[in-house]
Order: C-alpha cells, then sequence, then structure tokens
C-alpha cells in the first residue's frame, strides 16, 4: 500500500499526536539541566521548578502592590482586548465580504480598496494608532480590527462569489429582493466560514495584541511579558509564553466546536 493512502489508526493517531509535543517537552528538559548543572544561576532554561514558582507567585499569590492576581488579571484584560476586536473585525469582515463579492456595484471599489489594505503592514502603523486614539484601549482594539478585517473580508469575499450563481438566480426567480437573497441565501452560506475564517487569523489577532500590550500598557499579558524581560525572568516569560498558547488553542478548539454544532452540513467543519 502506498504511504499516501495509509491512515492511523485510533491509538496510532493519539500516539502520533502526542509524540512531537512529547520530544520538544524532552529536549528542553535535557537541554535546561545541562545548562543548570554547569551553572546554577543560568537564566536562559529555567527548570520546571523555578517555572512553578513563578506560576505560584503570578496566579496564586497576591500582588504586595495592587492586591491582585498578576496572572488572572492579565489575563482577563488580554481576553477583553481580543474578544472585542475579534468580534468587531468579525462584523466589518462579513458585511465588507458580502458587499464586495455579491454586489457588483459595490464590489469594483471595495475589492482593491480591501486588497491594498490587507498589504499595509499593521504594526508599522501602531505609532499613527498611538497618535491618533491614545494610548489606552481603544488603539489596541483598533490594531486588531486593522490587522484582521482586510483578511476576514478578502476570504468571505470569495467564498460568497463561489456562490453558485443559478441558486441566485432562482431565489429572484421566486421574488427575492436583494435584501432578502442576502439574509436567506447569502448570510447562511458565509457564516460557518467566517467562524473558519476567524480561526485561521486567530493568531494573527494575538501577534498584534501582544504588540500593542508590550509597547503601550499597564497591564495584560504582552505587557507583563515585556515587563519582565528586562530581568531576564525567563521563568516568568515561557509559563506566559505556554498559557497565551493554551488560550488560543481553547478558542480555536471552541469555534470549531461551534462550527460542527451550529453547522453540521457544513463540508469544511468537517474533520
Amino acid at each position: 500500500m502506498r504511504l499516501i493512502n495509509r491512515r492511523p489508526e485510533r491509538a496510532s493517531r493519539l500516539l502520533l499526536v502526542i509524540l512531537p509535543f512529547a520530544l520538544l517537552l524532552f529536549a528542553y528538559l535535557v537541554g535546561s539541566a545541562s545548562r543548570l548543572a554547569d551553572n546554577p544561576s543560568d537564566k536562559l532554561l529555567p527548570s520546571v521548578a523555578q517555572m512553578s514558582q513563578a506560576v505560584d507567585r503570578a496566579a496564586f499569590t497576591a500582588d504586595t502592590r495592587t492586591g491582585e492576581y498578576l496572572l488572572w488579571q492579565d489575563t482577563g484584560t488580554s481576553l477583553r482586548r481580543l474578544a472585542l476586536g475579534l468580534g468587531i473585525s468579525a462584523v466589518l469582515g462579513l458585511c465588507l465580504g458580502i458587499a464586495a463579492g455579491i454586489v457588483p456595484l459595490l464590489g469594483a471599489p471595495l475589492s482593491p480598496l480591501m486588497t491594498v489594505l490587507s498589504m499595509v503592514p499593521p504594526l508599522a502603523i501602531l505609532p499613527i494608532l498611538f497618535i491618533v486614539f491614545g494610548l489606552g484601549e481603544l488603539s489596541k482594539v483598533v490594531l486588531i480590527v486593522i490587522g484582521i478585517t482586510p483578511m476576514l473580508a478578502r476570504d468571505l469575499e470569495q467564498r460568497a462569489r463561489e456562490i453558485p450563481h443559478e441558486v441566485l438566480i432562482k431565489a429572484q426567480t421566486l421574488g427575492a429582493s436583494t435584501w432578502t437573497l442576502i439574509l436567506r441565501v447569502v448570510l447562511p452560506y458565509l457564516l460557518p466560514r467566517l467562524l473558519i475564517a476567524v480561526r485561521l487569523v486567530l493568531g494573527s489577532a494575538w501577534l498584534f495584541l501582544i504588540a500593542a500590550e508590550a509597547i503601550a500598557s499597564t497591564d495584560g499579558l504582552g505587557y507583563r511579558i515585556f515587563l519582565v524581560r528586562r530581568y531576564l525572568a525567563m521563568d516568568v516569560i515561557v509559563p506566559y509564553v505556554v498559557w497565551i498558547t493554551a488560550l488560543a488553542w481553547v478558542m480555536d478548539w471552541g469555534l470549531k466546536a461551534l462550527t460542527r454544532k451550529a453547522f453540521p452540513w457544513f463540508e469544511g467543519a468537517q474533520p
């Protein structure tokens, strides 16, 4: 049997999923033990015990200055900013995608504009956002919106153009107006694709959030990482990075489960 046709069994699949993570963890533990054996004060690869102590201080010990549990405070702040940015981007991307993909008169100016905007590096205009919107919450949310909305809109525009033309003709033959066509035909077709597109831009959204928090913020996961970097506190930085990755994975899994639950008929939601 050709390799391309071989599929792992359920137990083998689980083993293959775990294997690369186990290898990475093993490599880290070996490297950490080796460096600490040569230099016990080495900070580059902290031990599990050192990171556990750092997590205990951040998550389960109240800060002496503010009385807050820093990890949970930072997590709540970052998730609030991220959720707001993703929500606004999803609505804007859906509206722009439908307008550009379904209405030719709107697609003519919108499609080139979205293409150009998607090429602008969002981090390059971050100083402009801080000047225009200040250093508060708004500039951080706007960066996420500017960073991912054009990508969402372009993807949904393409999906809208892939709707079979016969379906649109039949709906109009039955008397559907433009608004009825959008609400009853186009929107149900694009909603599952929107959830998948949000999953695809989730990593970019986190990137823009961390960058904005690192440059101008007084709380948040990105702020904390860049605050402790000056002390070479890798025992704090590594757990924070792992925690951000875990949060992103849970969000991705949740969106995938929502797509399957809400749109079981959608082919893209199947494994």
